[in-house]
């Protein structure tokens, strides 16, 4: 034995919780944070109540320090948007539906999310965004049945119109038994 006899080994067992923090250090810490990576007021907010005093002057001390990386411009949850949606859409070619359940799970508002993705993907060709994406991710134009169906749940998942996926496939000469099949069921929904 390694000496380790005595020990209880609790793999999932919540770290013990460190000293809240003062309200300078706390506004230090979510500048850092900021600074690392760029987050929603609600992802930042859910950081810094780890680190906050318990109750409600810790919620009192995290609106003030909100309120003040606001006026600082250091925190904007339209800049996010705008910014997130800019490098989802460009750097990984994903669909519209895909970056707005993203957005949505970041808790930005539904409002601010529909006029985000509405100036970012109005004017754009979702059949040209559905071609980067087979690119970048290196989907191969499918072959038979089986790969159609793979290409096409990949397509679904990355956020795309059936419509464009269709429209990209069938130029692919892919499947088209299977986009048949498929076309139907969607249109009977």
């Amino acid at each position: 034995m390694c000496g380790t006899r005595n020990l209880v080994f609790m793999p999932f067992a919540k770290r013990k919780s460190k000293e809240p923090l003062t309200e300078l250090e706390l506004f230090d810490y979510a500048c850092k944070s900021l600074g690392a990576r760029m987050q929603s007021v609600r992802d930042l907010r859910r950081k810094m109540k780890d680190r906050a005093e318990p109750g409600e002057e810790g919620e009192a001390m995290m609106d003030r320090i909100l309120i003040k990386l606001k006026e600082m411009r250091y925190l904007s949850d339209e800049r996010f948007a705008a910014d997130f949606t800019k490098l989802r859409q460009e750097n990984r070619s994903l669909g519209r539906r895909r970056v707005q359940q993203d957005l949505q799970q970041k808790g930005i508002a539904g409002d601010l999310i529909s006029s985000t993705l509405s100036e970012a993907y109005d004017g754009v060709d979702e059949i040209a965004l559905v071609r980067t994406h087979m690119e970048r991710k290196r989907i191969p134009a499918p072959t038979d049945d089986k790969s159609t169906a793979r290409v096409l749940r990949r397509l679904t998942a990355a956020g795309f119109s059936s419509k464009s996926i269709f429209a990209v496939l069938r130029s692919l000469k892919a499947g088209e038994q299977v986009l048949d099949r498929v076309e139907a069921d969607v249109d009977d929904l």
